[in-house]
């Protein structure tokens, strides 16, 4: 289990113990050429929806709120990554951290079925007690791949938030390329999904991953293939994402198509970013959110770095052009060979990798 002691810019990740350190990457498709670096500043901003400023006028307590996507909700532009919150040594003030974050106008709570062996669910499910479950969008994630395993990780999803619906239920680690097969096809984890969807225990659907762009394409596509289309996505946006093996640059355009809802994660690389000194924890998570992201979720597990996500979504303002490429040029070495993106490179962050049984 980690035990990292809090540090400013911290989020939500899971360290696993290390394995092999593949290259991912394309050596054709990993980083931005300076010639074409200006012009792909300028693409970043507009990829934003045309009612993103009509958005920022919505907010509560200062926190801006954006729409998910095709589900049409509103969440809050910030998000509690759930990883952390069942890491902190101390249960009560997991609790505190929840419903301070609710009362400052957060309603979207990240979470997972396999996060710290149910504690950051059991955790969640106690903070939601007492009238809050009301203030939240609550999304967890589920590991199976069959519908067995599907169908007993929801179930105990349910039991441990203590409650009769998530809001938002996605497919966890889809990060093999294998996966979206073994999801869609009979017997798999999407039929339990939308049983449980029909059955009003979800209300809806999404995938997450942090590997490849490759994947959460073939993902979308054969959701595509068998008529489905996702409500959200989760993928990583951040300052380094955007050199190295994009999902921004490659994932971000198709869901904004197709009116998918963009859940950002990992703006600072779980701090690993923050160690190449090339960007702050305020300019990571501005750069996430002036992306057209419905949600930036970080993960806070002290009150502190509660306070440093609270303040940087308050005080966010869209970047011009020049504030964009200014700060895509200070991470752009650091960013080439993918050594802050070790959840592209590694399987450092895999729990299922180290755990195939949870796939079912």
């Amino acid at each position: 289990m980690n035990n990292k002691k809090d540090q400013p810019g911290q989020e939500d990740s899971r360290h696993r113990n290390v394995g092999p350190v593949p290259r991912t990457d394309d050596a054709a498709d990993t980083s931005i050429s300076r010639r074409g670096f200006l012009g792909f500043a300028a693409a970043s901003i507009l990829l934003a929806p045309a009612d993103q400023q009509v958005q920022r006028l919505e907010s509560r307590n200062g926190i801006p709120y954006r729409t998910l996507g095709r589900s049409r909700e509103r969440v809050s532009l910030i998000g509690l990554g759930g990883y952390h919150l069942g890491n902190q040594a101390d249960a009560q003030e997991s609790i505190r951290i929840i419903r301070t974050g609710l009362d400052e106008g957060v309603n979207f709570l990240d979470n997972c079925w396999d996060y710290n062996g149910g504690e950051s669910e059991i955790r969640m499910g106690n903070a939601l007690r007492d009238g809050y479950r009301h203030k939240a969008f609550l999304m967890s994630k589920i590991d199976g791949r069959t519908k067995g395993a599907a169908v007993s990780q929801i179930n105990e999803s349910l039991r441990r938030l203590q409650t009769d619906r998530i809001d938002l239920l996605q497919f966890h680690e889809v990060i093999r390329d294998t996966d979206p097969d073994r999801i869609f096809a009979e017997g798999g984890g999407m039929e339990a999904v939308r049983e449980a969807q029909k059955a009003g225990k979800i209300r809806f659907i999404g995938f997450t991953g942090h590997k490849s762009p490759d994947i959460h394409l073939k993902m979308l596509d054969t959701a595509r293939k068998h008529g489905f289309t996702f409500d959200a996505v989760q993928m990583p946006l951040n300052v380094m994402d955007a050199h190295f093996n994009s999902f921004e640059k490659r994932v971000l355009p198709v869901l904004l198509k197709n009116d998918i809802g963009v859940l950002g994660m990992k703006p600072m690389g779980d701090r690993i970013i923050l160690e190449s000194k090339t960007a702050t924890p305020v300019e990571c998570l501005h750069y996430a959110m002036n992306l057209p992201t419905s949600v930036v979720i970080t993960g806070c597990d002290s009150l502190p770095i509660l306070e440093q996500a609270l303040q940087a979504a308050r005080s966010f303002q869209p970047m011009n052009s020049s504030q964009v490429s200014a700060l895509l040029r200070k991470t752009e070495k650091a960013a080439e060979a993918g050594q802050f993106e070790l959840y592209k490179t590694s399987h450092r962050f895999d729990g299922t990798y180290a755990n195939p049984q949870w796939l079912g």
